[in-house]
């Protein structure tokens, strides 16, 4: 069976994972990469003769054709890019978030719709077998009605991670118009997490401080957020980026009439709680270990389930894990807790 053809856009951290496991599928064929850096080729990582294109321009004037592009680039050019991709003809893998306001997104689903392809969202948490667990709990009613529910989320990133210069930051990272906040580019996947397995969510109350990052970021490293589920409970939401030295917390603590349970440590891997009527717990898959990124890691390492997923779904034998709908979802509530944190 012929392979489906891949470009990946952006060789940081996570473009250089979607290309290494492209590289190495065997449903899969990289056929580009694209990075601004030209020095990128000499990486250990980088595909020995792989086409190389330093603008996303040069490779859309090429004649190299993908059946799919992976955009791994700051924040800012997800939306852009995917929609660029449509254009010529291709599916769009977009990295998380999948836009910095719900228009960019409204955008990109309105030319996927037009041009008639498919766009991927990446929200590889969904993977991770508590996750499931307890996307399965509530959708088979187990815990009851649900009557609470509360999100932890305690990162560290200090100055290994935004690296200042002269007390700026340096790069896309911690800038407001290429990375947007903490909310989309830590914790955005913990926001799909609450929203795949509760719903939507109303009456946002929100406030938001920079704790430790005023010298590196242009927005609040910390927050909280109160609200209610359209499908009934009421949920919080409680994120930092101030925490010391190492990631914390990643958890989700769900209270019903018929039982309560938690899912957490670092990166919501772990079932840490669980007591629910007439249910014995199962052993779970073991969860994938964190992405290592030297002095700090991030979400579950499980981007092998998303190129397997954007394969299988373009041959027909499987559905998009997380569609760009579910995708703008997300944006949606992170745009509405900030705006919430604004007006008070």
């Amino acid at each position: 069976m012929e392979k489906v053809k891949f470009a990946v856009v952006g060789f940081g951290h996570i473009g250089r994972r979607h290309a290494t496991i492209i590289h190495e599928y065997e449903g899969a064929e990289l056929v580009a990469v694209v990075d601004i850096d030209p020095t990128v080729k000499n990486h250990e990582l980088y595909p020995h003769d792989m086409p190389f294109f330093q603008s996303f321009d040069d490779y859309i004037s090429s004649d190299i054709k993908a059946d799919v592009i992976s955009i791994c680039t700051p924040n800012q050019y997800h939306s852009p890019y995917a929609i660029v991709a449509l254009d010529k003809g291709s599916n769009a893998v977009v990295e998380k978030p999948m836009g910095l306001n719900r228009h960019e997104c409204e955008q990109v689903i309105s030319k996927a719709l037009n041009v008639d392809k498919q766009v991927f969202v990446v929200k590889q948490n969904r993977y991770s077998p508590p996750v499931k667990w307890l996307k399965d709990s509530v959708d088979q009613k187990r815990l009851g009605d649900i009557l609470q529910v509360q999100i932890n989320c305690y990162w560290n990133r200090d100055d290994r991670y935004y690296k200042p210069i002269d007390g700026k930051p340096s790069g896309w990272k911690g800038t407001k118009d290429l990375d947007g906040g903490v909310l989309y580019t830590q914790f955005s996947h913990f926001i799909d997490i609450m929203h795949w397995v509760f719903g939507d969510i109303e009456n946002i109350q929100s406030s938001v401080v920079n704790h430790t990052h005023h010298h590196n970021t242009a927005f609040p490293d910390s927050g909280n957020a109160f609200f209610e589920f359209i499908n009934g409970g009421r949920g919080s939401l409680n994120f930092s980026t101030s925490v010391w030295d190492k990631n914390l917390e990643s958890s989700i603590t769900v209270i019903g009439t018929k039982g309560s349970a938690k899912i957490g440590g670092q990166y919501m891997n772990e079932v840490e709680y669980c007591h629910i009527e007439n249910y014995v717990m199962p052993e779970l898959e073991k969860t994938n270990p964190p992405n290592d990124y030297g002095p700090f890691k991030g979400s579950a390492a499980n981007h092998h389930y998303v190129i397997e997923n954007v394969v299988n779904t373009l041959r027909g034998h499987d559905r998009i894990t997380a569609n760009m709908l579910e995708g703008m979802k997300v944006v949606d509530i992170i745009e509405r807790i900030y705006q919430a944190a604004e007006t008070r």
